[in-house]
């Protein structure tokens, strides 16, 4: 046999588990990883969502548990989002000091203090037509939301948020959010901001465990066109000109270029990453038929996020993934 003179075999550096894990560019860190749950006010016990198996809403009572669980696991982060007791046209529950999202928060800071406490800062589970804020006929009153945004954003940072995620696409959500916030005295609470949110179908299951989804229309006139990639840019600029202080992308795994793009025109500004309902959903059901290894997706999903140049990661995959790395 003949044996050719190369230069370079990159397989030298791939030939055992040991040589590839020390060469690896991209690693998983749970400490850059955060755990999505949903609270429901309306629950005595913990039921499962039917579209997204393994995921549950919680009831308050359930909460320090899961906390603790989490903790142990070593995730320090959680999202959170509420589905109150009532509905209306403003989607008023939001803010009132008692509602569950301000009630879930204390009962966090309560049970590990050293849990990072993110909150969904939005309206889609809170009225009672589904939309993202008030309503002029069937579009979004842009300026009224802003200042309910304000109110609500307060209320999570008295109940003891840690930072708040505006996820509405509200054109100038952060000027109003850090307005509201510095004049109710929290400097120091940041705003991740959904900065580029697309008006994606993979949001499908997530509207199932919120009860969120719209009763009428869609959210094609707030929420970004898939189609457009440069106009990521400019929602992003204007976010981080208005005082965001991490922004993200969401969905991820069909906007890695997305993910890439901002990266690279933003390496100093921390990015975050979500990976919803309807990423985890599809993996899962593909699993559950054999078609794909449920370890192996999940793992090669999160490292293609990763490597894309999200810094941190949403997504309900948190305490899985953490048993393997």
């Amino acid at each position: 046999m003949t044996h050719y003179h190369l230069p370079l075999r990159l397989k030298r550096l791939r030939k055992s588990k040991a040589i590839r894990a020390l060469v690896q560019e991209t690693r998983l860190h749970r400490e850059q990883l955060i755990a999505p749950l949903f609270i429901s006010a309306n629950i005595e016990h913990k039921q499962e969502i039917k579209s997204m198996p393994g995921q549950f809403q919680l009831p308050l009572a359930s909460l320090a548990e899961e906390i603790n669980e989490l903790g142990a696991l070593g995730i320090q982060a959680v999202l959170l989002f509420g589905l109150p007791e009532y509905k209306d046209a403003t989607g008023s529950a939001a803010w009132q000091k008692n509602g569950v999202i301000q009630q879930a928060i204390k009962i966090i800071s309560n049970t590990n203090s050293e849990m990072l406490i993110i909150t969904d800062l939005c309206f889609c589970e809170y009225t009672d037509h589904g939309h993202c804020g008030v309503l002029i006929d069937e579009l979004i009153d842009n300026d009224h939301t802003l200042e309910l945004l304000g109110r609500q954003a307060v209320s999570h940072a008295e109940a003891g948020a840690h930072w708040i995620a505006p996820s509405g696409m509200t054109d100038g959500m952060v000027t109003a959010i850090r307005q509201a916030l510095d004049k109710a005295g929290f400097i120091d609470t940041a705003i991740l901001s959904y900065s580029v949110k697309y008006c994606s179908c993979f949001y499908g299951p997530f509207r199932e465990a919120t009860l969120g989804a719209p009763q009428f229309g869609d959210r094609k006139t707030y929420q970004m066109n898939p189609a457009n990639s440069n106009e990521a840019l400019r929602e992003t600029e204007l976010d981080l000109a208005e005082g965001a202080d991490l922004i993200m992308v969401k969905p991820a795994m069909n906007y890695l270029d997305i993910i890439y793009k901002l990266k690279q025109k933003y390496p100093e500004v921390p990015l975050c990453a979500y990976q919803v309902s309807g990423e985890y959903s599809m993996l899962k059901n593909a699993a559950a038929q054999g078609l794909i290894n449920e370890e192996q997706a999940m793992v090669e999903s999160l490292l293609a996020i990763k490597r894309a140049g999200a810094d941190l990661i949403i997504t309900y995959f948190a305490k899985d993934i953490v048993r393997l790395i």
